[in-house]
């Protein structure tokens, strides 16, 4: 065990099922490395909040290592070739990445390393499904979930088990231009920063702890609870998921455990569903890479986006006079999360009752989200915004009143994070515009001053949605 290995981590940041770390551990002595891409200089480079998120769990990572996670910052062929060479290390691990630009940075590694005498592995850590392993009976890719999952993945065959943590044998010998977690820089200079340590524990321990507390007390509910956003009622899992404190194949097969139970089918059900849904945006982004930007339906190429920067800023900060809106939109700036049924909402009223493009949700999304992943995010701006393979079609537009009503019937969700509303009576929490003066006044409430008029009408700008919507040449529905 003499032997030099190098593993090269990047959404894998766990000891347990890792496959690159497992089987590294048994060729000598394991080097783990993290490399800060400086290659990656598009607008998909992890956002402010990715990297705050990053930071810890670089952090547990190293402490785990026993301080000995490498870090590094540059482009990594050029951070690996120079590893080889002051390490004299034989082989390099890693776990595989999907998004367009991973793929062709790690093939263009590959092949660097593999002439130069290196040997490489690579393994699937982060996915239940490799994305070519799933096709319709002709060869062809899904393009609706439905299909998808229950024609192509629950037929293929089930995923890899869970590994267990690896005996380690840590290289522990100095490496030149070794940098410090402080010297990555990867907290954003703003007080912002501290506030997502404030809302989450970020740790390998914590995500799994998180799925035994859900698992145990939430999933019995989860059917009902998942779209109230007041309540505790979802897993929670995502951004342990994106940085991947905990697998997807540890998920599945642990919740799959403890839901084997009487009164539990549907439930369980219902969750494996919402993590094959993450299978299936990585499956859509590896069939069409240019999803991030480009509509998956092409007629929208056409759709006639308006861009009103002040209407956008309102969204952004919170300040649309739509209370279930703002709602969401103060939770993900205070938290760097957002309760997912409210994510529709706020995507909805954007993209429909604004008309603005979806790009500018997506990119606010990327930087602002913990669990900000480029496959989601861009599958659920195109689901949203009508334009995907899979999609909500054009005339489902959220009312959010309505939608608040009826999933937060007594504003629970918009009282904590409007207190300016919090003395409004239920009735009105989520229309304060149609209470009557003296209700506003005895809540303490000033609309456009102490909190803002509505910047759309929400039933004129639907009809414009509407006819927008019904410009665009209609083409055959995908039904498979």
């Amino acid at each position: 065990m003499t032997t030099a290995i190098i593993v090269w981590l990047r959404h894998d940041l766990r000891l347990a099922d890792n496959p690159a770390l497992f089987y590294a551990a048994q060729q000598g002595r394991v080097i783990p490395v993290y490399i800060d891409d400086t290659s990656q200089q598009d607008s998909w480079a992890p956002g402010a909040a990715s990297r705050c998120w990053l930071h810890h769990s670089l952090d547990n990572m190293h402490q785990q290592l026993n301080g000995q996670l490498r870090l590094f910052k540059g482009n990594p062929v050029d951070v690996l070739t120079q590893l080889v060479n002051d390490t004299g290390a034989k082989a390099i691990f890693w776990n595989r990445c999907y998004t367009p630009h991973a793929i062709a940075r790690d093939s263009l590694i590959k092949q660097t390393l593999k002439s130069q005498g290196v040997e490489v592995f690579s393994y699937n850590g982060s996915l239940l499904w490799e994305p070519w392993q799933v096709s319709k009976g002709d060869g062809t890719a899904y393009k609706v979930f439905t299909p998808f999952y229950r024609n192509g993945c629950l037929n293929a065959a089930p995923p890899a088990e869970p590994l267990c943590r690896p005996e380690l044998t840590l290289f522990n010998e100095p490496i030149p231009q070794q940098l410090s977690l402080t010297e990555l820089d990867l907290l954003p200079h703003h007080p912002w920063k501290n506030r997502i340590t404030d809302h989450w524990d970020i740790s390998e321990d914590a995500a799994w702890r998180r799925l035994q507390q859900f698992t145990s007390e939430r999933l019995r509910e989860y059917q009902d609870a998942r779209d109230i956003p007041s309540l505790e009622g979802t897993s929670t899992l995502s951004p342990y998921l994106q940085w991947g404190q905990i697998s997807p194949r540890q998920i599945w097969y642990y919740s799959q455990q403890r839901g084997n139970q009487p009164g539990l089918e549907e439930a369980l059900d219902t969750f494996l569903k919402e993590l094959a849904w993450r299978e299936f945006s990585y499956y859509q982004l590896y069939h069409n890479p240019a999803m991030t930007t480009e509509n998956l339906n092409q007629r929208f190429n056409q759709f006639p986006w308006k861009h009103e920067a002040k209407h956008y800023r309102c969204w952004q900060q919170g300040r649309t006079g739509i209370p279930i809106i703002d709602a969401g939109m103060r939770e993900l700036w205070q938290t760097g999360y957002m309760h997912n049924r409210v994510r529709m909402l706020v995507g909805s009223f954007l993209v429909k009752n604004q008309l603005q493009h979806w790009h500018h949700g997506a990119r606010w999304f990327w930087d602002t989200l913990v669990d900000a992943d480029l496959a989601s995010n861009s599958t659920s701006w195109q689901w949203v915004a009508g334009c995907g393979t899979d999609s909500a079609p054009y005339f489902r537009i959220f009312n959010p009143v309505t939608q608040g009503q009826k999933f937060d019937p007594d504003g629970h969700y918009v009282r904590r994070y409007l207190p300016e509303l919090k003395a409004l009576p239920s009735r009105y929490i989520h229309c304060p515009w149609s209470a009557p003066d003296g209700v506003l006044n005895q809540a303490g409430v000033v609309l456009g001053s102490s909190y803002p008029l509505p910047i759309a009408d929400l039933k004129v700008t639907r009809q414009a949605a509407l006819q927008a919507f019904s410009s665009l040449h209609e083409q055959p529905e995908e039904k498979s």
